[in-house]
């Protein structure tokens, strides 16, 4: 019997409902738990598993139930708190197939357990070789066929003997994939729901003087005058606030569905499993003294996350600001700041507590409204992800601002992105970085990618990436309440030639094309702004408006603001955006309301200057031209070549541990690339006889990437032995003695020089990256990256997104090349990387790019055995 299981086994999952389990392998020390979890069935249930009336498990029968050999019989049990909830289990029939069956405790039926724990099972059978699963089931038992038949893989059923036998391929399909998906989805979103919109929430450590952090959050609750019940919690007072005070949370008379957590980080732990057995639903933890404290306080937050997922609940924060919903039927300000701004169409997300009021009172003084606003502090539990799966589906929320100092598991980030702005866009600040989860941006470098490619990776998925939180907030307004322009087009109308000048600078440095200026002239009023801007939003050469209106003298700015809203209403199609009079906000309205108001859709942003409306502008341009792209579905793995190649992959780390260097040559061929030999000579004669085996004309070049990149550490066309002996000799003095020197035949056709490779970064999964092989374009760093697999599109954006790609399509006096064969290689690279997880990096350098097709000319491969599943891959887990 084997001793132990991969720790990727085990896994906190979310139900259907919002609520949290914990899935793992059945041990034998479970016993007890088992015999207790079967007395909770009812007789149907066991009926159903059984075939029969068991009234009760035999000694014989719990030892084999909880004793397994985690490879040909495996079960998973799903828990929460220290009960088990749930179990599923497969027993091996014979090579590549196994029986399986579950088992749902009843109260916890219709809940997802079974769907998530078949999910698991059948990843731990695919491990081992087990394709197929084959289940026996009565007909009467409606909800073991619907899980069956509902994940997503290819089912089979018969009916022979009175019972059903279903046969489910584990083969991974689109569609089992899309099932999954959706399902951690809706469970996601759900588990947010219930946090930002309950139905009565406890304060716990509100203390009776006024200042102190739990005092705070419970004023915030009674003046945002909260939809439902409010308990504070003290072991003393009576009341406070004016509100009766409880001394515990289970001693609540009522029900609690989110609790506010104010207390000294020691005493979290023992309120988490109060909370749980009073029921609480989910906890917000405003306390300090956690994971940004250091490895101490990082033990206990992640024992405070483990006791709460455990028992079902979801945790923000610790060390947050807090979460709230403006929605007028829940009214939920459980935050520090006192003010929060009214109601809007803008979601907000802030990994920041210390900047989460002052973010807040940014929104109103734009006169900007949030639907909701969640601070999640160290992020220990909830985050963006969670959050983008919840406003992705809420209908008051339209734009999704997401301050972030790190990000969890940026490949599901970058998943749900791509999702989620086709519908509604996304505006990331970039910051440095913390102990919290993947910085973005200083410790990107030592985990093998720079930070110019995140940028890519966020373009990639559609995320509007901006440098700083006014920035963040100036594309928020435009994106709020214009619509999304159809082209780069950009008219401009002002009543200053200085400032239009500005505004034509900035829009050709933002790549966008600015029609020529109507300039108004210094005195211009409401009807000439009025009349200049109905012009060019009639004009069919326009897809943008920018107005500027600053008059030398004060003038008449409400009538014409009222004059520019009334004319952009009646051409709704194209956004208009101002500098007016040099103030930030909406008009019509203008004013520094500290609570804000939502000015409605169709209001015109104002911006301090030109330069910063002409870059909103352009943020947005490129959204918009993203979201017009054809959506594209990248190959599915599995195809010609892939079994091939796994069974290489697998001979060459039999046995190792450490990073193991391949013939790339050979991993390439099953995939139907040609690397062309160089075989190093160690001597002149030698490269002589290696010419004549391979065809003359040869080269001989410099090994190794960092000698080959040297200036002269190649020497071409070499038509014969004399040739190829004085070019050898000349090249061996350069490098040196001892330096290997190869030699290979020379490519029939001129190219450009390109470089492929594809890294498995520890984060964010397989990235494939691009760039010119010159020497130059290696030096300046000009490379392109995107997340692997890549589609068609995704290949041709990666070859456009270097500085050096003219030189491939005709430009500058080089000749047109191959473009599509290079955009093919780069979706093969893309399906290696994705389908190959022990790939721990393949170049492929040089690759030519010639006029009729690409060569590569130097390949080199490194495997490793993985650490576990990559992230985001295989199923459902909270990460």
């Amino acid at each position: 019997m084997a001793a132990y299981y991969p720790a990727h086994w085990e896994a906190d999952v979310v139900l259907a409902d919002g609520g949290t389990a914990h899935v793992r392998p059945i041990r034998p020390a479970d016993a007890e738990r088992l015999l207790s979890f079967y007395s909770r069935l009812s007789e149907e249930s066991i009926y159903f598993r059984f075939f029969g009336p068991r009234p009760r498990l035999s000694e014989r029968e719990v030892t084999r139930f909880t004793n397994v050999d985690y490879v040909d019989r495996v079960a998973l049990i799903a828990t929460i708190g220290e009960e088990m909830v749930a179990v599923i289990r497969y027993d091996k029939i014979q090579d590549g197939e196994a029986e399986v069956a579950f088992l749902v405790e009843d109260a916890h039926q219709g809940r997802g357990v079974a769907s998530v724990l078949l999910e698991h099972l059948a990843a731990t059978a695919r491990e081992h070789g087990i394709g197929r699963f084959v289940a026996d089931v009565l007909p009467a038992n409606q909800k073991m066929m619907a899980v069956l038949r509902q994940a997503g893989y290819t089912a089979q059923s018969r009916f022979a003997d009175g019972v059903v036998r279903m046969t489910l391929d584990l083969t991974p399909t689109e569609t089992s994939q899309e099932v999954t998906a959706a399902r951690e989805h809706r469970a996601e979103s759900r588990s947010i729901e219930r946090l930002l919109t309950p139905g009565s929430v406890a304060v716990v450590g509100a203390s009776r003087g006024p200042g102190g952090v739990g005092q705070t959050v419970l004023r915030n609750l009674l003046a945002a005058d909260f939809a439902g019940p409010v308990y504070p919690v003290h072991r003393e007072a009576r009341a406070l606030a004016g509100v009766r005070a409880y001394p515990s949370v289970t001693a609540i008379d009522g029900e609690v569905d989110l609790a506010v957590l104010a207390v000294p980080a020691e005493g979290v732990r023992d309120l988490v499993v109060e909370c749980a057995e009073k029921g609480v639903r989910g906890l917000v933890v405003v306390s300090s003294g956690f994971g940004e404290t250091g490895p101490e306080g990082r033990a206990r937050q992640d024992e405070l996350v483990r006791i709460a997922r455990s028992h079902g609940l979801r945790v923000v924060g610790p060390n947050c600001l807090g979460i709230a919903n403006t929605d007028p039927g829940v009214r939920l300000n459980a935050t520090l700041a006192a003010t929060i701004p009214a109601r809007g169409r803008v979601g907000f997300f802030s990994q920041s507590g210390a900047l989460g009021t002052t973010l807040l009172h940014r929104v109103a003084q734009r006169n900007m409204g949030i639907s909701s606003f969640v601070s999640a502090g160290n992020r220990a539990d909830v985050s963006g992800n969670d959050l983008l799966q919840f406003w992705e589906e809420d209908p008051a929320t339209e734009v999704i601002l997401l301050y972030l100092e790190s990000i969890g598991n940026p490949r599901k980030f970058a998943r749900l992105t791509r999702r989620v702005s086709r519908r509604k866009p996304v505006v990331v600040v970039k910051s440095g970085g913390t102990t919290q989860g993947v910085p973005i941006g200083h410790a990107a470098p030592a985990l093998k990618l720079p930070d110019s490619a995140l940028s890519s990776l966020f373009e990639q998925a559609g995320v509007i990436r901006v440098d700083d939180l006014i920035q963040q907030f100036d594309v928020a307004q435009l994106l709020a309440y214009q619509p999304l322009p159809a082209g780069p087009r950009v008219g401009v109308v002002s009543n200053s030639d200085a400032l239009a000048l500005l505004a034509l600078d900035a829009c050709l440095t933002a790549g966008l094309d600015p029609r020529p200026p109507v300039n108004l002239g210094a005195e211009a009023g409401a009807a000439a702004f009025g009349a200049a801007l109905s012009g060019e939003l009639a004009d069919g050469d326009t897809d943008a408006v920018v107005v500027i209106y600053m008059p030398p003298i004060p003038g008449d700015a409400a009538a014409v603001a009222a004059e520019l809203l009334r004319n952009a209403a009646e051409a709704p199609g194209k956004p208009v955006l101002a500098t007016f009079e040099g103030r930030v906000g909406m008009l019509p309205e203008l004013s520094h309301d500290p609570r804000g108001h939502d000015p409605g859709r169709g209001s015109i942003p104002s911006y301090a200057a030109p330069e910063e409306a002409v870059r909103a502008l352009a943020h947005v341009v490129r959204h918009a031209q993203w979201r017009e792209r054809p959506l594209e579905q990248p190959p599915i793995g599995g195809g010609e070549g892939t079994a091939e190649a796994r069974d290489l992959v697998r001979d060459a780390l039999a046995g190792r541990a450490g990073p193991v260097e391949i013939d790339a040559a050979r991993l390439l061929a099953p995939y139907g690339v040609t690397v062309w030999p160089a075989p190093v000579a160690a001597t002149a004669d030698e490269a002589v006889e290696i010419a004549d085996r391979l065809g003359w004309p040869v080269v001989v070049k410099a090994v190794g990437r960092e000698a080959a990149a040297r200036a002269g550490a190649v020497r071409l066309g070499l038509t014969g032995p004399e040739a190829l002996r004085q070019a050898y000799a000349g090249l061996s003095a350069q490098l040196g003695p001892g330096a290997p020197i190869a030699v290979q035949r020379m490519a029939p056709q001129p190219g450009v020089p390109a470089l492929i490779s594809a890294v498995e970064h520890p984060s964010v999964g397989p990235v494939v990256s691009f760039g010119l092989g010159e020497v130059t374009a290696r030096l300046l760093g000009d490379r392109g990256y995107r997340l692997a697999p890549l589609s068609t599109g995704d290949a041709a954006e990666l070859i456009r997104s270097i500085r050096a790609a003219p030189l491939l399509f005709g430009e500058y006096g080089y000749p047109p090349v191959a473009v599509g064969a290079l955009r093919e290689l780069l979706v093969l690279t893309g399906r290696m990387a994705d389908e190959l997880p022990e790939l721990d990096r393949l170049d492929l350098d040089p690759v030519l790019v010639g006029e009729s097709g690409v060569t590569v000319l130097g390949g080199r491969a490194v495997l490793r055995v993985p650490q576990g599943p990559r992230p985001d891959d295989g199923p459902r887990r909270l990460r």
